[in-house]
């Protein structure tokens, strides 16, 4: 069964050569490491004159005595010692320094990896919501892991130690010629072959290669959805067909290593075939001149062992182009994720503004998701500095969307909204976002300490504000009855904890930064009634001489509060108080009887 996921473009296979203007730009990520590189080249010069050495000292052993004629016994032993120990010496050397540069070159390769990773996430960090509602997190994980080692590859195995294959490459040829040229042209007799089955091989893998890269991003964004949703599989008992979706993509991803596979095992041996050929017509050649005296007997030994050293160079030339190949088409959905521009960006000279003075101003708002419909028509409200505002209404009627836009998670389609007169869009997003304190319906926990998750990680937070906010949310004591209390560790998305318990952390997450404005979005629609007891209690204290605005399903979370803001379709339809709205039998008592019905209490118990 083959699992069928959307193909974003980004992840489409690409059939284009190589992209210079990639590779210069991937290069780039070198330039504060280019001291490094410039070592690690010139090692690889070094290392690849030694590797000349070898062949030309067991031609000075076998011409000089060897195969040398009148020679004494004892003067053919000492220069059979002095090349073995000059050979040992060159051996030891090429060790030594062939360790310094592998490890330079891994340092490099590491360092670019960190730096890309950085910007990244850096960059991830910037996006707007809507960014993140249309791209998948299996596909974005990959674009950090997946695709950043590809580019690993690329600085470590490739681009560095291209230059090692080319020197040794050229300083093989130089010295095949000095040595006997009739016989160098033998041995390159059999090139137009190797380069034909290089260039086929590069073909067929490079498709191959991308098809894994797309494979693997499909995998991730899968295997992520279903490890989030595992709970919902579980219950209505779909493991089965999950399972079976999963096998689907995983057998594509499998085929598509086989195919690269397939090409690896072809070609190696094929450039095998190619260096015995080209071995034989070298000892035909070779050893015909030998038997006439043109050629000695230790410069054809030499050139058999630069035959061995020629083919190795040409077979890992072609395994660079294919890192290369991959690393393009990884590269290409790297940058074409860091150059997605963030939505949502702070001007370059932002307003600066003190604590709120006046109000909270929306004028005027219209708002529509991706160039839908409208969410929100033509919304005019004013929220005074300390008032304590709900927001009510029917599903969909925009509640949470207007909330969402005074954090400037979305910038508003028409009109405008201001702290003391000043446009959002002219404040720094970070700085706004400070200065808001909000507690979602769906609270998410780190993995980390209790201490952690209500400070975030802030240090500028004192531990005793952050514990006093615990007390003040009434989490304080579900708190201490942990192990290890505020350093308890906790689980990834709060396990083992209470969907109320959870709530009073978000309230004491969001009251230890001391806002100056509380949004609550619905944030007690999903607890019993014993925590919601809690929380009013909590919320009295919390929301006292703050500029509140509060998102309500439960009705009986808004009593206390200021002014009621009832909206239905994006439109402001009631304004008041909670008498004045019930006095007027509009939609919102119609909201108040259906959950004086549903729920079975008194209205005026739970408004």
């Amino acid at each position: 069964m083959s699992a069928e996921l959307p193909i974003l473009p980004e992840e489409e296979v690409v059939q284009k050569k190589l992209d210079w203007e990639l590779l210069k730009r991937l290069l780039r990520y070198l330039r504060p490491y280019r001291g490094r590189v410039a070592l690690s080249v010139a090692l690889l010069i070094v290392l690849s004159g030694l590797a000349l050495v070898g062949p030309y000292l067991t031609k000075i052993a076998i011409d000089r005595a060897i195969a040398a004629e009148g020679v004494s016994r004892a003067e053919r032993v000492r220069i059979l010692a002095r090349m073995g120990l000059l050979f040992l010496l060159v051996l030891a050397l090429e060790f030594s320094l062939r360790y310094v540069q592998v490890w330079i070159t891994q340092l490099i390769g590491q360092k670019v990896q960190y730096d890309l990773r950085m910007e990244i996430f850096a960059h991830l960090e910037k996006m707007s919501l809507r960014f993140f509602s249309k791209n998948p997190v299996g596909r974005l994980l990959t674009r950090v892991t997946s695709d950043i080692e590809a580019l690993n590859e690329l600085f470590t195995a490739g681009v560095v130690e291209i230059f090692g294959d080319v020197f040794l490459l050229a300083g093989i040829v130089t010295a095949m010629l000095l040595l006997d040229a009739p016989l160098a042209l033998t041995l390159f007799a059999v090139l137009p072959f190797l380069f034909a089955a290089s260039l086929l091989f590069r073909l067929k893998v490079r498709d191959a290669f991308r098809d894994v890269r797309t494979r693997v991003a499909k995998m991730n964004a899968y295997l992520q959805e279903s490890l989030v949703g595992m709970r919902v599989i579980q219950l209505f008992g779909a493991e089965r067909r999950s399972f079976a979706r999963f096998d689907g993509l995983n057998n594509d991803h499998l085929l598509a290593h086989l195919r690269t596979v397939l090409y690896f095992a072809v070609f190696f041996p094929v450039v095998e075939v190619i260096g015995a050929v080209a071995v034989a017509l070298l000892v035909w050649k070779g050893g015909s001149e030998v038997l006439e005296g043109t050629v000695t007997f230790g410069a054809l030994a030499a050139f058999l062992q630069y035959t061995a050293q020629f083919f190795r160079p040409i077979r890992d030339l072609s395994e660079k182009y294919n890192i290369l190949q991959g690393a393009m088409a990884s590269s290409e959905r790297i940058f074409d994720l860091l150059d997605t521009e963030p939505e949502i960006r702070a001007p370059a000279h932002p307003a600066r503004t003190g604590p709120l003075r006046e109000a909270i101003r929306f004028e005027n708002v219209t708002f529509a998701y991706d160039g839908g419909e409208p969410v929100l028509r033509a919304i005019d409200l004013t929220v005074r500095r300390g008032e304590r505002v709900a927001l009510v209404g029917a599903t969909g009627s925009g509640k949470s969307t207007l909330v969402t836009l005074l954090g400037r998670f979305y910038d508003v389609g028409a009109g405008a909204i201001r702290l003391d007169g000043i446009d959002l869009r002219s404040m720094d997003p970070g700085d706004l976002r400070r200065r808001i304190g909000t507690v979602l319906q769906d609270v998410f926990l780190f993995s980390g300490t209790v201490d952690r998750n209500i400070r975030l990680g802030d240090e500028s937070i004192p531990r005793e504000r952050m514990v006093e906010a615990a007390r003040i949310a009434n989490a304080e004591r579900f708190i201490e009855r942990l192990p290890g209390g505020y350093d308890h560790l906790l689980r990834e998305g709060g396990a083992g904890l209470s969907a109320g318990e959870k709530q009073l952390l978000a309230f004491s997450r969001a009251l230890a930064a001391d806002p100056e404005i509380f949004v609550l979005d619905e944030a007690t629609s999903n607890i019993d009634s014993e925590t919601e007891a809690l929380i009013q209690k909590a919320l009295e204290r919390i929301l006292a001489e703050r500029t509140s605005l509060v998102v309500a399903h439960r009705l009986s979370t808004i009593r206390n509060v200021d002014r009621i803001v009832v909206l239905h379709r994006g439109r402001i339809r009631e304004e008041g108080t909670h008498e004045e709205l019930l006095a007027a039998g509009g939609i919102y008592k119609t909201l108040v009887d259906l959950e004086y019905r549903n729920g079975g209490e008194m209205v005026t118990d739970t408004v």
